[in-house]
């Protein structure tokens, strides 16, 4: 009898299936592997002919290790203990109720703990915010430790707990050590519930059969894409007190790269504190050793004024690359007014055109040149579906396998999977795109049998590449730091560093 009901069930979806290319000829193939799967008969082989699949045997021909490698790496100053858990859940254990969302630079309450996650999870975008209130964050972090399902991820300074999550390879010095850990609460939330249109409709005439994809709703609040908030109420960091320490003990460890990040950190400090740190956070980056390449990566960010500093009080030039996803690309621009600065935020997917003449400008304004003293020759850019490596012609190399590494990570780590499955991913990068809108751009389509794409503009070499963006991500949390790290581990800088 199962034998036969399975036959019987086969058949009522071949019939299906002849209905939809019938009445949808142009059905996209990830539409019936959703169907497929709906139906819980087992996942349908994507073949190497999808265009993930196409897409995804093509990276792996095209990332190779650079002839030079990292031998040592120096990371620093942003130590923490991130607890990882359901914003919607912990709201609901706090007592709050959905209601309107709006954005908050700093938090005071827990009502503006809840309208700033409404607010970003309605655009499924991701945000990191200062908590003010010590006491009721504690209050907060203690609920959220206790909460069934609460994860604690390593992500400076370092407390108890976090030195005993650290692996005995890495190198903690002595002064770094505190009595207390630092905490960050990271609420994540799934894509919101949607239905598969006339894939189900059809089929629930011939099997009756509806199903919802997993997702996460709030009330009448449904997150295009999975995404997280993460808040804190962290001095130590906002302070960023273990530079110093970090910087004397370089010249022992002898790196070959420096990773620096925390500088948003420091939102939460009064404005005199910002400026006056700032100033020594740039002197202490000018005291590594010459020869060694330092990236900083950047994170979200509401103070203009602070952004400004960044860019304008050499931070900027002391470093050798960045790395930055459209939030804080777009906010950098606004507050340094740069190119499409008037744009008030992203409509959807984030222009490529847009997004590439930003980058140049970066480089163009800010970066190295024969008569600018700056270091900054690169700038790595990830957003959900597509990367751009954007570099100084003369001075990396490797950059084409370095953004497919990056975009590759993104989908294996958002996944929790070793390699691409491909049934698991899909390709959502326009098809079709412009290079630049204020400069002589040239339109592009995609073909996933050659994912990089490459174009010059004015000694700045640009490497495009999708990214195949997991439909059901089991991790959202640190997925912007594997990408930098993946890509810096593929990069070769040129000696003359």
């Amino acid at each position: 009898m199962a034998l036969w009901r399975g036959s019987a069930y086969a058949g009522f979806l071949a019939l299906a299936v002849g209905c939809l290319f019938l009445l949808e000829p142009q059905l996209p193939s990830s539409a019936l592997r959703s169907l497929w799967n709906s139906l819980q008969l087992g996942p349908a082989p994507p073949g190497s002919g999808s265009p993930e699949g196409r897409l995804a045997a093509a990276w792996d021909a095209l990332i190779v290790r650079p002839a030079r490698r990292w031998r040592r790496v120096a990371v620093g100053v942003n130590a923490c203990v991130d607890v990882v858990l359901s914003g919607v859940k912990l709201l609901q254990a706090l007592g709050l109720n959905p209601g309107n969302g709006e954005d908050h630079s700093i938090l005071h309450s827990r009502n503006d703990l809840k309208e700033a996650f409404i607010h970003f999870m309605g655009k499924g975008a991701a945000a990191e915010r200062f908590f003010s209130d010590e006491d009721t964050f504690h209050d907060i972090a203690q609920t959220a430790s206790a909460f069934p399902g609460a994860q604690v991820l390593l992500c400076g300074p370092v407390g108890p707990k976090l030195h005993e999550l650290l692996d005995d390879n890495v190198f903690v010095p002595p002064e770094s050590l505190q009595e207390v850990d630092e905490f960050h609460l990271i609420l994540e939330y799934q894509a919101g519930f949607l239905t598969s249109g006339s894939v189900v409709l059809i089929l629930s005439r011939v099997l009756q059969h509806r199903r919802k994809f997993p997702g996460e709703e709030w009330g009448q609040l449904k997150a295009p894409h999975a995404n997280r908030f993460i808040f804190s109420h962290d001095l130590s960091n906002g302070a960023m007190n273990m530079l110093e320490v970090f910087v004397s003990s370089l010249e022992k460890f002898q790196p070959d790269l420096v990773v620096l990040s925390g500088l948003h950190m420091m939102e939460g400090q009064s404005k005199e504190l910002q400026r006056k740190r700032l100033l020594e956070v740039v002197t202490s980056i000018s005291d590594i050793p010459v020869g060694i390449p330092v990236h900083l990566e950047l994170a979200s960010m509401t103070n203009r004024e602070l952004m400004s500093s960044i860019v304008h009080q050499q931070v900027f030039p002391a470093v050798t690359s960045l790395g930055l996803n459209e939030q804080e690309l777009l906010f950098l621009s606004q507050s340094a007014s740069g190119p499409h600065s008037s744009l008030s935020s992203w409509n959807g997917v984030p222009d490529v055109g847009i997004v590439s003449d930003i980058l140049f400008w970066i480089l163009k304004e800010h970066g190295k040149s024969e008569s600018r003293a700056s270091d900054l020759t690169r700038i790595h850019f990830h957003t959900l579906v597509y990367h751009i490596l954007a570099t100084v012609d003369g001075h990396w190399a490797n950059q084409l396998a370095a953004v497919a590494a990056g975009a590759r990570v993104a989908g294996t780590q958002a996944c929790a999977t070793e390699t691409i499955d491909t049934s698991r991913v899909s390709l959502r990068a326009p098809h079709e795109f412009l290079t630049s809108h204020s400069g002589a751009g040239s339109r592009i389509i995609l073909n996933p049998d050659k994912p990089v794409v490459e174009w010059h503009r004015e000694g700045v070499a640009f490497h495009f590449t999708p990214v195949l963006v997991c439909k059901d991500p089991i991790r959202t949390v640190g997925l912007g730091d594997a990408i930098s790290a993946e890509g810096l581990f593929y990069s070769e800088v040129h000696s003359h560093y």
